[in-house]
């Protein structure tokens, strides 16, 4: 039996809500954790419309990419769209869950689905995250420090760039002495010890801490054990906004514009006038992504592919870069099928679909 509280945590597990920007609002939106659920429909957003489609095939879950309440709701009346699709979710006992920004921040996120489409390779993340690494150093005796080094690793410490378990190892003397009612790995109560000892260093996610500092104490040998977190404000390429790759194949600038029409199923591309370049680096960002052009034109982008850019939004570009906008709803509708590939492979035997509905508020004449 799957419950509302599985989907919950595999989805915050692959995206933590930590990541999520202020403004935001991910998570469950409506529901029980504790409810069994019969089917997931996931969609882009979640309207009356998509909740009957939802209610329809037997399903009491839906999962979207865009938070049905974003404000404060003062009021359940009715009289605006977003009150009437809690209202509908309610009567009809639906769960509802948003991975909004959060999964716009992770590698293999939103944006990882754009950068599949167009055949992007060697992607980075192009405005990383800043506040969300902790610094871990503990103090272990020589014997033991490498089962807890591993502990530390497995449980997700150690991860820079492409490398992991990256540690620092300083040997030293540790002193202690143990009260009434100690019973210490070496030395005995009430007697002043000396132990040779390792001070290990290592970084990770904010997101880890709990299990990671978990993972150290259950294979650290010490009663109680002596260790410090610190924050730092390192750059963490593990997440944030944005991505910029490389076109295997570097292409003219129309026959671009054509392969983001064509895969995209862009009714209209908006985009600054053509530089007569070819394109090799891609910057992109699914959603609202104006925020980011100043950072796509200093990472050397030869063009930054988002969605929602102002009229004076497009001289940023400074006919340094090409700067295209695709469209909100187009630049998104494959997170949906990201949503579903992740329930599939950790749900084999759940019953999940796609939902049919189209969500996109934005006709072409």
């Amino acid at each position: 039996m799957i419950r509302v509280g599985d989907i919950c945590r595999y989805l915050e597990e692959l995206a933590p809500l930590s990541l999520q920007e202020s403004y935001d609002n991910s998570g469950l939106q409506l529901g029980d954790r504790q409810m069994e659920v019969r089917g997931l429909l996931v969609a882009l957003d979640v309207t009356e419309e998509v909740i009957l489609e939802a209610e329809k095939l037997g399903y009491n879950m839906l999962l979207s990419h865009h938070p049905v309440i974003f404000g404060g709701v003062k009021s359940l009346t009715g009289s605006n769209m977003t009150q009437r699709v809690i209202q509908l979710a309610i009567q009809k006992q639906m769960a509802i869950y948003s991975a909004h920004t959060n999964f716009d921040a992770i590698p293999q996120g939103v944006n990882a689905a754009i950068a599949t489409r167009l055949g992007l390779v060697d992607t980075r993340i192009l405005d990383p995250v800043s506040g969300q690494l902790k610094k871990l150093v503990v103090f272990v005796p020589r014997q033991q420090a490498t089962r807890v080094r591993e502990a530390l690793f497995q449980a997700g410490a150690g991860h820079i760039g492409n490398y992991d378990s990256c540690s620092f190892n300083l040997e030293g003397q540790g002193t202690f002495r143990g009260g009434e009612g100690s019973d210490p790995f070496v030395g005995s109560p009430g007697e002043l010890h000396q132990e040779s000892e390792v001070r290990i260093e290592t970084v990770l996610p904010a997101s880890h801490i709990s299990q990671v500092v978990a993972a150290m104490l259950e294979a650290h040998p010490y009663e109680e054990v002596a260790y410090d977190l610190y924050p730092l404000e390192n750059a963490y390429y593990g997440a944030g906004m944005g991505l910029i790759g490389k076109l295997e194949e570097a292409m003219e600038e129309q026959a671009f514009l054509h392969l983001v029409k064509e895969e995209f199923n862009c009714g209209v591309i908006r985009h600054t006038a053509l530089l007569g370049r070819v394109l090799r680096r891609v910057a992109i960002c699914g959603g609202s992504g104006s925020f980011l052009i100043g950072r796509a034109r200093a990472a050397g982008a030869d063009v930054f592919v988002s969605a929602d850019l102002k009229y004076h939004q497009f001289f940023e570009a400074d006919k340094q870069m090409l700067l295209l906008d695709m469209g909100h709803y187009e630049s998104e509708q494959f997170t949906c099928d990201l949503f579903y590939d992740l329930i599939q492979k950790k749900f084999p035997k759940f019953a999940v679909r796609l939902s049919e509905t189209d969500t996109n508020p934005i006709k072409y004449f």
